[in-house]
């Protein structure tokens, strides 16, 4: 087993102690919390640390976010918190692709100046903001419509383990049927728009932004490695509006239970364990399946409804 294999498997192995936790952990330690715990640097290293691994694996970020802080009974951290230290991931996809953003941004300036919009680097920053709008649609109706989200049903760990089980399922067929021929210059608008609408279904926690748009990606016939770096450009606009939309909702309320500090900690952990992330899925994707995502997600999933109907955790 290569040295990367070997990390990726400690990666993963979170996700199992977690499960173990679950099953076996005490009873006091696993209740429910407030919505809006206490923050501290220590636990926003954390969060930031989880969501990091979490947010380009194809396993949910949100998802895991709300069940790790509540297996060691710390609560929700919510949706305001979450959402602003995935500016942390936004960061660490601008660090890792700087040089596809730049190419993207020169050719696509060039290809209007030309009024040649058959370019391809147009035709994909085209489809990467046509893809960035269903998402941003239903985040404004969700917002304007569901106000109390962080009490609502969509985020009941119930929830989060069905649609993870079921995301994997999807997984597994894209696997099975995609015939994985298209590389990343062979890209369109409608490759975009397509995997936009897959984005979308992220917003109810479990799904997983990044396994809605790779199990999309691989649908369509991209390359494995095509549909992850896709799917992390095409999360720029998206990570990045939900991200300063709530850092201004949660500087405006005194931010909440966390103050100032935590949250830059947050961001930097965020921003670290994102672009390792990032990297390793790259680099695992070139030469590997999905299939330990599928399997992950399935065990993910079960151990939860599991945990749930022993009473070990409860359905918040």
């Amino acid at each position: 087993m290569t040295v990367s294999k070997c990390r990726f498997w400690v990666l993963l192995s979170m996700g199992a102690a977690i499960a173990v936790q679950t099953s076996a952990g005490a009873q006091g330690a696993i209740t429910q919390q407030p919505l809006a715990p206490t923050m501290n640097v220590f636990r926003a290293f954390v969060l930031g640390f989880v969501q990091g691994l979490t947010e380009f694996l194809p396993i949910s970020s949100s998802a895991h976010l709300k069940v790790v802080p509540v297996l060691l009974g710390w609560g929700d951290p919510g949706v305001a918190f979450t959402a602003v230290i995935q500016l942390g991931s936004i960061a660490a996809v601008f660090w890792y692709f700087w040089r596809d953003l730049a190419q993207l941004s020169k050719g696509t300036i060039n290809a209007i100046v030309k009024s040649d919009y058959q370019d391809n680097d147009f035709r994909m920053t085209l489809g990467i903001l046509l893809g960035t709008l269903p998402i941003v649609f239903f985040g404004l109706l969700i917002k304007k419509f569901i106000p109390d989200f962080d009490n609502s049903p969509l985020r009941s760990m119930t929830t989060i383990a069905w649609v993870s089980i079921i995301m994997s399922l999807l997984l597994a067929l894209a696997e099975k049927v995609g015939q994985r021929k298209r590389n990343f210059e062979q890209l369109g608008m409608q490759d975009g728009i397509v995997m936009g609408l897959a984005q979308a279904l992220a917003l109810v926690p479990g799904v997983s932004r990044s396994g809605s748009t790779i199990t999309a990606g691989l649908f369509m016939g991209l390359e494995r490695a095509t549909a992850a770096r896709f799917s992390f450009l095409l999360g720029i606009p998206a990570i990045t509006l939900a991200g300063l939309v709530e850092l201004k909702d949660i500087l405006q309320e005194g931010l909440g239970g966390a103050d100032l500090t935590s949250i830059v900690v947050g961001v930097i952990s965020s921003a670290i364990f994102s672009y390792l992330a990032i990297n390793l899925l790259v680099r695992f994707l070139q030469t590997q399946s999905t299939w330990v995502f599928v399997w992950y997600r399935l065990i993910f999933g079960a151990s939860i409804l599991g945990a749930i109907a022993l009473g070990l955790l409860k359905n918040v």
